[in-house]
């Protein structure tokens, strides 16, 4: 398997693709999700043969913090370092910025792969987090 990793935007296609195979459907419509990405600080693909099979977008001001968001392996390509490299990869491009946040289902399996990556939770850094989701937005 010969991964490339590229800063890039996928097309609107690509994206579908990879977020219905993870059965993933709360970004909106394609519009809405195409337009999220453009304005993103970096979108970091995964290709095997020109084929988007993971992507990891990272949003935030560059400096003082990141926001890690959409991070998605194919399922097909899950559990082949990936993930890891993609993540690795977009750490070297913000390795001086001062917070790095990610939110991510409650799973161990999940916890266990960021903890992996030297990440931890954010009651072990003795802070809180608060978020205020908008349940109202159409998806």
């Amino acid at each position: 398997m010969s991964i490339s990793y590229k800063n890039e935007i996928p097309t609107i296609e690509e994206l579908e693709e990879l977020y219905q195979s993870v059965g993933w459907e709360n970004y909106g419509n394609g519009l809405d999700k195409l337009q999220a990405y453009k304005n993103s600080l970096c979108v970091l693909c995964a290709r095997e043969e020109g084929k988007l099979v993971g992507v990891v977008r990272v949003v935030g001001d560059g400096v003082s913090i990141i926001y890690v968001q959409d991070v998605i392996v194919h399922p097909k390509y899950q559990r082949n370092g990936i993930g890891k490299a993609m993540f690795q990869k977009m750490e070297m491009l913000f390795e001086d910025v001062y917070q790095k946040v990610l939110i991510t289902d409650n799973l161990k399996e999940r916890k266990d792969f960021y903890k992996s990556l030297g990440y931890s939770t954010i009651s072990e850094n003795h802070c809180c987090t608060f978020i205020k989701v908008n349940l109202e937005k159409k998806r």
